[in-house]
C-alpha cells in the first residue's frame, strides 16, 4: 500500500500562486507515475498534470504554461507549482499514484489517492 498526503492548498487572489505538495509513504518503490487531479463542485474529477519515473511531464491543456509538476524521489514527494491562478482553478486538488508508467489517464486508471486539499481562487 501507498499513502499520499497533500498539503499547500488555501485561499489566494486571482493572479497569485500556490505550491502543492504530496508526500508518499509505504511501498513507494512500486510507484512509476504520480499526478494531480482536481474536482470542482458539480464537476467530474479531471486530470491536471502527471510525471513518470523518467521525469516526463504531461499537462491538461487548461494549465499548460501555468502549472509545473515536479518530483523529488529522495523525499518521495511530488509538487505542483500553480501560477497565474484563476477563479476557475478553484477545486479540491488530489494527488494520485499508479504502479504503471503512463500518466495521461483517467481517474479509474490510478491506484492510490490522497485525501485532497482545497484551493480557492478569489476574483
Amino acid at each position: 500500500q501507498v499513502q499520499l498526503v497533500e498539503s499547500g492548498g488555501g485561499l489566494v487572489q486571482a493572479g497569485g500562486s500556490l505550491r502543492l505538495s504530496c508526500a508518499a509513504s509505504g511501498r513507494y518503490f512500486n510507484i512509476r507515475a504520480m499526478g494531480w487531479f482536481r474536482q470542482a463542485p458539480g464537476n467530474q474529477r479531471e486530470f491536471v498534470a502527471g510525471i513518470n519515473s523518467g521525469l516526463s511531464t504531461y499537462y491538461a491543456d487548461s494549465v499548460k504554461g501555468l502549472f509545473t509538476i515536479s518530483r523529488d524521489n529522495a523525499k518521495n514527494t511530488v509538487y505542483l507549482q500553480m501560477n497565474s491562478l484563476k477563479p476557475e482553478d478553484t477545486a479540491i486538488y488530489y494527488c494520485a499514484a499508479r504502479n504503471q508508467g503512463s500518466v495521461d489517464l483517467p481517474p479509474l486508471a490510478w491506484d492510490y489517492w490522497g485525501q485532497g486539499t482545497q484551493v480557492t481562487v478569489s476574483s
